[in-house]
């Protein structure tokens, strides 16, 4: 530890954010990073605790805490700390493929979980991170590194999100050749189009696509795997496949008047602002359009706060958020201590932009759909919602959120977002392979080998644990890649 007493000299500074009124007129990153000197007073402050609770990785009240990669995160604070970006680089590089991707969209379960943030700020590590890796890529630490021996063996990886690259590197690493099928016409899965460019812009997938590129990996897209791309033949063609498809089958309200017009899942209405965006600037005009009109976003997580921030960049009329859950704490309680995820009141970008814009958060706590109304062209122009309380089940002693009698309320909207979370992979690829399923919808692999019931069929990410965060499915690629490896080779040096 390069300063012991740093915790205590210096106070917690993060990068600064182009304010809401200004950055929602584009759909840019929009924060403003400190100086590399700054920077390296930022890495001061990591005490390199006896039991460094941010690289633990554990499952705690279950939610993470710590990272699930157990990135040596006091190593590298230490090392931006004395300037030795490059070196940092490399003690990254150990744990983390892509560490551009979780410093920019991961919720930082290594901060909630920093010693410091036990008794004040924690160690500013996810902008210490992206410091680390941007400075990489800045002055030439990052470049092409082909392997010098191929290996002979052939592996096909289905679907192109985190897991299904963090699979790819690491093979292609080892040696073997790896082809990546997407089907969209972009690769980068999730994070090309799950995640808004003011979160994460496309540039930066591209560059990480463009480098496997030169380091041998395959990639196809357009190539929809179980529907126009055989899965028989992918068997017969490789020594190997892992499906990394994710958990793309978005859950349904099924409420009345579900079948009103302007009704659409939030991951279609924000993938087809992306492709607008990418292809046109948006010109083309083909995207979902929240203009001018009142939205109503389903869904309190990232997801749902993702399309708000869209549709204020549309310029809509005005937006509200159902959220079925009461309102989260300003601070732990007595029963969510330290190390543990916080249950916290969170307010994100979009949620602050609304802020701005309308004067009032757009969130609607302990609220879900009673019944969508159609006007008589059949497009949705309002809903019913019921207001909620938490009631114990008789039968199963749980806690659940049930409506209350005569306190229901109509919404004028245009537009409604659903953002409910995902049920499982969409099925015609598990069917396609023959691969069984869990009683989640996800598909069912052998305890620690990433292997299906289907010989020399793998799976990793989302599509095999559920919906889950982007470090979660980096961490399932490697792993996955080490098992696909022993299954080729008879051992792994991954």
């Amino acid at each position: 530890m390069g300063k012991p007493t740093g915790f205590l000299e210096y106070q917690r500074r993060q990068s600064g954010e182009i304010e809401p009124l200004v950055r929602i007129k584009n759909y840019n990153e929009f924060h403003t990073p400190l100086s590399r000197e700054e920077q390296q007073i930022q890495g001061a402050r990591c005490m390199d605790c006896g039991v460094p609770f941010c690289q633990s990785g554990l499952m705690l009240g279950g939610m993470t805490s710590g990272c699930p990669l157990n990135n040596l995160v006091p190593e590298w604070n230490d090392l931006v700390y004395m300037g030795k970006w490059e070196l940092a680089f490399k003690r990254l590089q150990l744990t983390n493929n892509f560490p551009e991707f979780t410093s920019r969209v991961c919720p930082a379960p290594c901060e909630a979980a920093c010693t410091c943030s036990l008794n004040g700020m924690a160690v500013s590590i996810k902008e210490n991170e992206n410091r680390i890796v941007e400075t990489a890529y800045q002055e030439g630490y990052i470049r092409p590194q082909p392997p010098k021996m191929r290996t002979g063996k052939c592996v096909a990886v289905v679907g192109s999100g985190p897991s299904g690259l963090a699979v790819a590197d690491m093979l292609n690493r080892r040696g073997h050749s790896v082809t990546v099928y997407e089907r969209s016409d972009r690769a980068g899965g999730l994070l090309m189009y799950g995640i808004p460019n003011m979160k994460l812009e496309k540039q930066v997938v591209e560059r990480r696509i463009q480098l496997m590129k030169a380091e041998g990996v395959a990639f196809k897209t357009n190539s929809n795997v179980g529907q126009d791309v055989d899965a028989e033949v992918l068997k017969a063609d490789f020594d190997a496949v892992v499906l990394c498809v994710g958990a793309s089958n978005p859950r349904d309200i099924k409420a009345p008047g579900r079948e009103a017009k302007n009704i659409y899942f939030a991951v279609d209405f924000l993938k087809s602002t992306t492709k607008s965006l990418l292809d046109t600037g948006l010109a083309d005009g083909s995207y979902i359009s929240a203009k001018d009109k009142n939205v109503l976003v389903i869904g309190g997580g990232d997801t749902g706060n993702d399309c708000v921030g869209t549709a204020i960049r549309h310029g809509c009329k005005g937006v509200t958020q159902l959220e079925m859950m009461p309102k989260a704490p300003t601070a732990r309680t007595d029963d969510n201590t330290w190390p543990e995820w916080p249950r916290i009141l969170k307010t994100d970008y979009g949620q602050q932009e609304a802020i701005a814009l309308f004067k009032k958060d757009p969130r609607l706590y302990q609220t879900t759909v009673k019944e969508f109304i159609a006007n008589e062209k059949g497009e949705v122009c309002q809903v019913k919602v019921d207001t909620l309380m938490a009631k114990k089940d008789e039968k199963t002693g749980r806690m659940a959120m049930v409506p209350v009698t005569g306190k229901d309320f109509t919404l004028d909207v245009d537009l409604v977002l659903i953002a409910a979370g995902f049920v499982g992979s969409q099925p015609y690829v598990a069917e396609a392979f023959g691969v069984e399923l869990d009683a989640r919808g996800n598909i069912k692999t052998q305890p620690d080998t990433y292997k299906t019931n289907v010989k020399k069929v793998f799976a990793a990410g989302d599509v095999r644990r559920g919906q889950s965060l982007v470090v979660w499915a980096i961490r399932e690629g490697r792993e996955a890649a080490r098992a696909v490896d022993t299954y080729l080779m008879g051992y792994s040096n991954l």
